[in-house]
C-alpha cells in the first residue's frame, strides 16, 4: 500500500530519499493508469524496501509533466540520487516492470 507523505518540493522528496525512487505520472482520468495501480502495488510487495515508488497526477502538477518531457500515460519515471535513470511508458506487467527495474537499479 502507498504511503502518504508530504515534502516541500518534488526535488527535495528526490534528493533525501536514501534509495531509488520511481515515479508513476499518471492522471485520474486515465484507463491505462487506473491499470498500473494495482501492477504497482504487486511490485512494491516483491521489492519492498529496495524501492520507493510515488504517484504524481499530471493534472495537479503539469510543470513536473512539462519539465520530464512527460507525453504519454502512464509515464513510470526511476531516479536514483535525484536524477533520472529510467523510464517506462504505457502499461508493462509486474514481471517485465521487475526485470527492467532490477536491470537498471540492480534492486
Amino acid at each position: 500500500m502507498a504511503i502518504k507523505k508530504k515534502f516541500n518540493n518534488f526535488d527535495e522528496l528526490l534528493t533525501v530519499s536514501d534509495l531509488p525512487v520511481l515515479v508513476d505520472f499518471y492522471a485520474t482520468w486515465c484507463g491505462p493508469c487506473k491499470m498500473m495501480a494495482p501492477i504497482l502495488e504487486q511490485v512494491n510487495q516483491q521489492i519492498k524496501g529496495k524501492l520507493r515508488i510515488v504517484k504524481i497526477d499530471t493534472d495537479r502538477y503539469p510543470q513536473l509533466a512539462s519539465r520530464y518531457h512527460i507525453e504519454a500515460l502512464p509515464t513510470l519515471v526511476l531516479f536514483k540520487n535525484g536524477k533520472p535513470v529510467g523510464r517506462i511508458e504505457g502499461v508493462i506487467q509486474p514481471q517485465q516492470l521487475e526485470e527492467r527495474l532490477n536491470s537498471i537499479t540492480k534492486v
